[in-house]
């Protein structure tokens, strides 16, 4: 009971529901790295709709869910193509920033590509089923591109083309 009251107080105090991700890659590698910052709250409520066995009283604002268990969350909500090939993620760390009023969660994951990019896609569902003003704000730095795109429960995917 106590959690989901603070959770209900979390929600009221960060009316703003936006993650930011950065992609980039790494030149002459074969490694994508990817950061995903969100606040934590918001996410457990998302991680209990993606998994019907998560029990929200059991999770806790201040300890971070096992990293197989966000592993397969990312896996399913962010989807990264290169060349049309999808490719698998690996967690690397996460961390908690608990601050006054807001929990946040950091993520930084990898990929790997046997291929230099050409056409580059991401498809970012992070919350966009539980918030209809969800903004998955997105950097993708990949062969000489940066640019910045804002994924929403409308528009969840956006290709870009590198050559």
């Amino acid at each position: 009971m106590l959690k989901n009251l603070v959770l209900i107080l979390s929600l009221i105090l960060h009316p703003v529901h936006v993650t930011i991700t950065s992609v980039e890659h790494i030149p002459a590698t074969d490694s994508i790295k990817v950061f995903v910052r969100m606040y934590y709250d918001d996410f457990l409520l998302d991680y209990c709709m993606f998994d019907d066995d998560a029990d929200p009283d059991e999770l806790s604002l201040t300890e971070l869910l096992p990293d197989d268990q966000m592993n397969q969350y990312l896996a399913e909500r962010v989807v990264i193509k290169v060349n049309n090939k999808r490719l698998d993620g690996k967690l690397i760390n996460q961390t908690l920033a608990i601050g006054v009023d807001e929990v946040e969660v950091s993520v930084n994951l990898v990929y790997h590509t046997d291929r230099q990019p050409e056409v580059f896609s991401i498809r970012n569902e992070i919350m966009t089923g539980l918030y209809d003003d969800q903004a998955n704000m997105t950097i993708v730095r990949m062969s000489g591109l940066e640019e910045g795109v804002k994924l929403t429960p409308e528009k969840t995917e956006q290709t870009f083309i590198l050559k």
